[in-house]
């Protein structure tokens, strides 16, 4: 997937989060998106996802395979977002809410939900429900959420939110076993989030 950002830009009433911003994100290159708390990556981060339309410019999609644009109503079936703000369904549990997740939206064909759950040190958990994790045991399911979906692009926002040392350094393991030839894009202002990342672009250049 190749997604290209042209003269795009987002405002709420008349504050413009950003403008003028071109940009290219290109398969199996991992991207941080950077600045100061709300200098506007959460926000770019949804106008990438679809989530967000932009006030100016175009956000377009082409299938890095078939060099075919992808339609903005069926960009969501190519991207999977880790974020604080999404919510999990509390009254699941940890096996039932991957079984429901992969109904929508397929996960990778190399590992099953139980192979999911040990990779991500869950095990006791597969049939708590999600009520009763604690802040980085979600954290953790958001990431494998996002992470094991079967998809080429992968948004990461702030992905090391209430984790501990050990949850931080999973963060990485996963993105370097499961990560390669796929685009990342990572939304953060903490460097060991995104020292992986090749190229950066910064929120205060497109204000």
């Amino acid at each position: 997937m190749t997604i290209s950002l042209t003269n795009t830009g987002k405002r709420f009433n008349r504050d413009w989060i950003f403008r003028n911003l071109n940009f290219q994100f290109s398969s199996g290159i991992s991207y941080a998106i950077t600045g100061s708390n709300g200098s506007g990556k959460s926000t770019l981060l949804q106008v990438i996802a679809g989530a967000l339309s932009p006030n100016e410019g175009k956000v377009t999609y082409q299938d890095e395979i078939t060099k075919l644009p992808v339609e903005e109503d069926s960009v969501y079936q190519h991207l999977s977002i880790a974020a604080p703000y999404l919510e999990l369904i509390d009254e699941m549990t940890l096996q039932e809410f991957l079984h429901f997740h992969q109904q929508f939206k397929p996960l990778v064909p190399m590992l099953t939900i139980p192979d999911i759950i040990a990779v991500t040190g869950l095990e006791k958990a597969a049939h708590k429900q999600i009520r009763y994790f604690s802040s980085g045991m979600k954290q953790r399911l958001k990431l494998a959420q996002c992470i094991f979906s079967n998809t080429p692009v992968l948004l990461l926002d702030e992905p090391c939110t209430n984790l501990d040392a050990e949850g931080i350094a999973l963060y990485h393991q996963l993105v370097t076993a499961y990560c390669q030839n796929r685009l990342v894009i990572v939304s953060s202002n903490d460097k060991a989030e995104y020292s992986f990342c090749s190229q950066q672009l910064q929120m205060n250049d497109y204000k």
